[in-house]
Formats: structure tokens, C-alpha cells, sequence
């Protein structure tokens, strides 16, 4: 099977896990933003600051970087947060000035977090933030805008199920009626009738999987209209999807798997990393996520993209090796067109470091 060629490119040896590619200063180029600095495009070689992020052993506490105006000044801000802080914060761009600092505002004590996604969780065409704490509730946040749509520079919390989430949370059609779905590890919420913001979702208890990945993907992978689960193991062993199928009303899940020999798959994306006009699984290990004590911790790091061959995944090697040679993929990576070229990139931070694949198109690998 051809293979999409990728050229490595060290961005920076930082152990920040999180990046977001957004454009910073407003000159119509997309840049990299990963923890206290980023890296204006296209070249990406500059490295300027954004602020100090506390270090806590081998982690910084910054594990999402979700872009947002939050203040609707024309800027691009982001979102973060982190475990040990237990603060959902937002990052005020400086009107893109190299020079200036971004100060950091509070949004909310949100408890441990281990992650960060944005989802349109109400349907309205803009997307709330949606915080994965495993011991508390499932929260989203939705930016408070003026009568023009701008952001007002404030969220208001919505509270939409009240028992401890877990480790791991995803969103999506699920049921094919049109609204969206919230996944966490031992089931599936379903929204309230009317307004989904207004809670409480009722959770239906039809699988447990496991140390689940954020996000757990929602996605039709087999093409037979019924939307199924792609989930990664975030802390052990092993890759899986789960097929919906309906039978006499009744939905069951088929778990089958992708690859049970890796582990630490902890963030993933569904799309067209090759151009054909078909999704791929792209994902990879998240190198020491427990800092060694997970199962598979000291095993080589690879990123991956995977291929639905109509019976199955085929699995793709973008990059592999032991640490300092293949970063992996930290906890909030992205896949997004750098440089126009009509195919997606990836770009990963992690313990390993800040590195942009770009994506060359069909074709043997080039030696790294």
C-alpha cells in the first residue's frame, strides 16, 4: 500500500505536550503555540514568549491549547489547563506583539484536569469548551458574546451531568438523530429535550472502555450508516474500535482491534491524511504519560496514521524509534494545512520535544 511521506522538522527541544496552530499576529500565516512560547509561520525557526508555565517533575500543567477571541478584539486567544492547577484559564493575546507577554485570566476551579476539547455541544455553530476533570462532573463552557456574535471576555458554566466523568471523554452523532452525543469511558450521555446546555443528560451504561482516550472518536468507520467508536488505551495497552449495530431496536458494540501492542494512545484525529477523499486514523504514543509507570511506558514511540482497508486497519509508520528519536504524540497534538498544500500536517509536542511532519503526499518515506 503507498504511503503519505512526511519530512520531520525539529521546532523546538521543549517538553511542553500540548500545541495549537493558530494565526498569532494577524499577518494571515498560520503559527505554533505550545506552552510559554510560540513560533510564528511559515518557517516556524523564531521562538517568542508567551509566559511562565509551572513545572510540576517532568510536566508542565498546560495540557490543551484550544484556540478562542475570547475577548472579540480581532486576536486569536487560547485555552488551557492543567492537572495539578485545577483552573480552566485563557491566554490573552497581546494584538499579536512579539514583545509583550499574554496574561493569563481565570475562568473557573474545575478540579484535576486532564485535558481540554472544544465541541459544539448545543448545535449554534460555535463551540463550547468542554474540560475533561475524571473525578468531577461533565462541564461545558460557553463564551459569553455581544449582540454582534464577539466574544465578551466571559464563559458561563454549564453543569451537564453530575457524577465523576472518568478518564477519557468524546462527542458526536451517536444515535444519528441529528444532536450531538457526549461518550465518557462507561457509557453515553444523551441531552435533554429542548435546550442541551439546560442538563441533565441521562447516561446510558453500554460499554466500559477502559483508560479511554481524549478524544474517543465518533466516526462511521465500517460505512454502513451507523456511527461506531475508535478509542485509544491513554494508559496501557491497546488500540480498538467498537461497531454500533442495531438489531430488533437494540443497540449492541463489537469490539475489534486495531493494535493491541502499542500503548498510551491518548489523542487522535479522524481525517483525510492522504488526500483520496477517505478519513484515517492518525495517532501515537504519548511518551512517559505517567512518567514510566504506565504499562508499555518504556517501550520505542511511534505516530501513526491508520488505514480502513475495508475489512480492517492498516497501519501506517510515520515515525518510530526510542526517545529522543521519535517524539510520539503528546496529550493535545494537531493535524491542520500549514502551507497550503491541500494536505494536512502534524504537529506534536511532547516530553520529546516540538516537531512539525509535513506532509509531502504519496510516496516512499525520505530517510529521517
Amino acid at each position: 500500500m503507498p504511503a503519505v511521506r512526511f519530512e520531520k522538522v525539529l521546532i523546538a527541544d521543549e517538553r511542553y505536550e500540548s500545541v495549537g496552530v493558530f494565526d498569532v499576529d494577524n499577518d494571515g500565516v498560520l503559527d505554533i503555540v505550545s506552552g510559554g512560547y510560540w513560533y510564528p509561520g511559515p518557517t516556524f525557526r523564531k521562538k517568542w514568549r508567551i509566559g511562565e508555565v509551572a513545572a510540576i517533575g517532568e510536566y508542565f500543567d498546560d495540557f490543551a491549547t484550544i484556540a478562542m477571541d475570547v475577548i472579540g478584539d480581532g486576536y486569536t486567544d487560547f485555552l488551557t489547563g492543567g492537572w495539578w492547577g485545577k483552573t480552566l484559564c485563557w491566554r490573552e493575546n497581546p494584538a499579536g506583539d512579539p514583545q509583550r507577554e499574554w496574561p493569563l485570566h481565570k475562568i473557573a476551579e474545575v478540579g484535576p484536569i486532564e485535558t481540554i476539547r472544544a465541541w459544539d455541544v448545543d448545535g449554534d455553530g460555535r463551540v463550547e469548551i468542554v474540560p475533561n476533570t475524571p473525578g468531577g462532573p461533565v462541564r461545558a463552557f460557553k463564551l459569553v458574546t455581544d449582540a454582534g456574535g464577539k466574544g465578551a471576555g466571559a464563559f458561563r458554566e454549564h453543569i451537564l451531568y453530575e457524577k465523576p466523568s472518568g478518564h477519557g471523554m468524546g462527542f458526536g452523532d451517536l444515535t444519528g438523530n441529528g444532536r450531538g452525543e457526549i461518550i465518557l469511558r462507561h457509557g453515553w450521555l444523551e441531552a435533554p429535550a429542548g435546550d442541551p446546555l439546560a442538563g441533565p443528560w441521562t447516561l446510558h451504561e453500554e460499554f466500559d472502555l477502559g483508560s479511554a482516550s481524549v478524544p474517543i472518536l465518533v466516526a462511521d468507520v465500517n460505512g454502513d450508516g451507523l456511527n461506531d467508536l475508535i478509542v485509544g488505551q491513554a494508559h496501557d495497552y491497546g488500540l480498538d474500535w467498537y461497531e454500533q449495530r442495531i438489531e430488533g431496536g437494540k443497540r449492541s458494540w463489537i469490539k475489534h482491534p486495531i493494535d493491541p501492542f502499542c500503548s498510551q494512545y491518548h489523542d487522535m484525529f479522524w481525517t483525510d491524511i492522504d488526500g483520496d477523499g477517505a478519513c484515517e486514523l492518525v495517532t501515537g504514543k504519548r511518551y512517559r504519560a505517567h512518567c514510566g509507570k504506565d504499562p508499555g511506558g518504556y517501550d520505542s514511540i511511534g505516530l501513526y496514521y491508520f488505514k480502513w482497508t475495508g475489512e480492517g486497519f492498516a497501519k501506517q509508520v510515520i515515525d518510530f524509534g526510542p526517545a529522543r528519536v521519535c517524539p510520539g504524540a503528546g496529550i493535545h497534538f494537531q493535524v491542520v494545512d500549514l502551507d497550503g498544500s491541500g494536505l494536512p500536517d502534524i504537529v506534536v509536542a511532547g516530553k520529546g520535544g516540538l516537531y512539525l511532519y509535513r506532509n509531502l503526499g504519496i510516496g516512499e518515506n525520505p530517510e529521517r
